[in-house]
């Protein structure tokens, strides 16, 4: 039984290159480098992912207190709540209470979470039209695999190694988690500054697992080169990409680099686990013009049996892409994808965390903005020019992870309980004020 059926349609972000739109009946047109500085890549969005590890299509009944899992899965560690706030759900119905599950244990509980984080690198070909592996017009093959400097890098990153933040040192992302829920667990030191050894944490403890091997037929990529000839990156169909990224069939089987890791036990439901590529970055059919998202976050949905009590396993991951240094403006590079998609899913870990309608609008640029209805903490802030990125140098480089939109900017809290009143982590000066409030869908007042 087929598991994924595309319904990923990436709107035109820029206009131009009108050329670069390409027919899978002649040969690919090799796109220089320099044209990616013209688009604004991305991530994708949930209503791009629909059908990716078939995700639910809601939170479940309405919790009326704090519960530590969502019951029935065998999935990570994870805790539920709610809020409440005026507003309008996906059908213009009215909504004010809107519950929430995030990774780990809840704030009061003061309890440290320990994740796994497997990173499975994964190559990637481009073929021919006879099947083999393509060559750029100087010979050179279309192949893209994370070398191991590569990998380093993602495992050497501030999403995985301490830094100093204003909430005190850590990981990225356990630090994102303590700010914005500040005022629900204990300081014992009483000092607002400092780190307290409190016990409540969220890590991630990095294994770079055996390396997988995916390849696109022809007619579904197009090769980007730098000035000599040499391929630098690969633009991929969305859902030709996303069909040979996950199992197509129950049982797994390890004919996908997800199947074959979840056959392979390199990847468990315990863990949130990365499939790492190097500069490969997805399009629409072969539009130059739909470049480029460059990450999304998902689960694999598999049954379960009576080892696991017949509960739905639910493999939490993310497709992540390292981006080469220049290729993007805005300082989108390195690990940006990365840190963006781990830090939605320690916020919407099931990708299904419904808010209030939300308007992200960039005040520099007429026009460009993002209007949704989810807890997707870095969408909110790919649409800014201004502070995008939270440059940290560590380890002999300088990384760029993105900056993020934290819980109570979402949960439309006037003023902010997080650490210093923020409504974004790591930079609190990225989002100083909160989205227009009670939009009906599509953001309407």
């Amino acid at each position: 039984m087929r598991k994924f059926t595309p319904h990923a349609i990436l709107a035109v972000l820029l206009c131009g290159a009108a050329s670069m739109v390409l027919a899978q009946a002649t040969d690919p047109v090799e796109v220089p480098d320099s044209v990616l500085q013209q688009f604004t890549p991305r991530t994708a969005h949930p209503s791009e992912t629909v059908g990716i590890g078939k995700k639910l299509a809601g939170n479940g009944p309405i919790q009326s207190a704090v519960t530590v899992g969502i019951p029935g899965v065998d999935s990570l560690a994870n805790w539920s709540d709610q809020f409440t706030e005026p507003g309008f759900d996906s059908n213009g119905n009215p909504q004010s209470v809107w519950p929430y599950t995030m990774v780990g244990a809840p704030p009061e509980s003061g309890r440290t979470t320990l994740f796994e984080a497997p990173v499975v690198p994964v190559t990637l070909d481009l073929l021919d039209k006879n099947g083999n592996v393509a060559v750029t017009k100087s010979g050179k093959p279309l192949t893209f695999t994370p070398t191991p400097d590569v990998v380093r890098a993602v495992v050497q990153s501030p999403v995985f190694q301490p830094f100093t933040y204003l909430s005190g040192r850590g990981q990225f992302n356990d630090q994102m988690m303590r700010t914005q829920f500040w005022n629900r667990f204990s300081h014992r030191d009483r000092d607002d500054e400092a780190d307290a050894d409190d016990g409540w944490h969220n890590n991630l403890d990095p294994d770079v697992k055996t390396m997988r091997h995916m390849q696109i037929p022809f007619g579904f990529w197009v090769p980007v080169v730098d000035k000599n000839g040499n391929p630098v990156a690969a633009l991929v169909d969305f859902g030709t990409f996303a069909n040979l990224l996950f199992p197509p069939t129950f049982p797994v089987d390890n004919t996908t680099p997800i199947g074959a890791a979840e056959l392979a036990g390199d990847i468990t439901t315990r863990d949130i686990s990365t499939f790492l590529f190097n500069n490969v970055f997805l399009i629409s059919g072969t539009d130059v013009r739909t470049c480029c998202v460059i990450g999304f976050h998902t689960y694999d949905l598999e049954p379960g049996d009576s080892s696991n009590g017949n509960r739905d396993r639910r493999f939490v991951l993310n497709y992540s892409s390292w981006i080469r240094s220049g290729f993007f403006s805005g300082g989108f590079e390195d690990v940006t994808a990365f840190s963006h998609e781990v830090s939605e899913t320690f916020d919407d870990p099931f990708v299904n965390n419904a808010t209030p309608w939300w308007l992200s609008l960039d005040p520099f640029r007429r026009g460009v903005g993002l209007c949704q209805n989810n807890l997707e903490t870095g969408d909110v802030i790919e649409v800014l020019s201004s502070n995008p990125v939270f440059p940290i140098s560590m380890h002999g480089r300088t990384y760029h992870p993105q900056n993020e939109a934290i819980f109570p900017w979402f949960a439309f809290e006037p003023p902010s309980p997080a650490l210093h009143g923020a409504y974004s982590f790591p930079d609190e000066t990225t989002l100083t004020a909160l989205s227009p409030a009670n939009l009906k869908p599509g953001c309407v007042p």
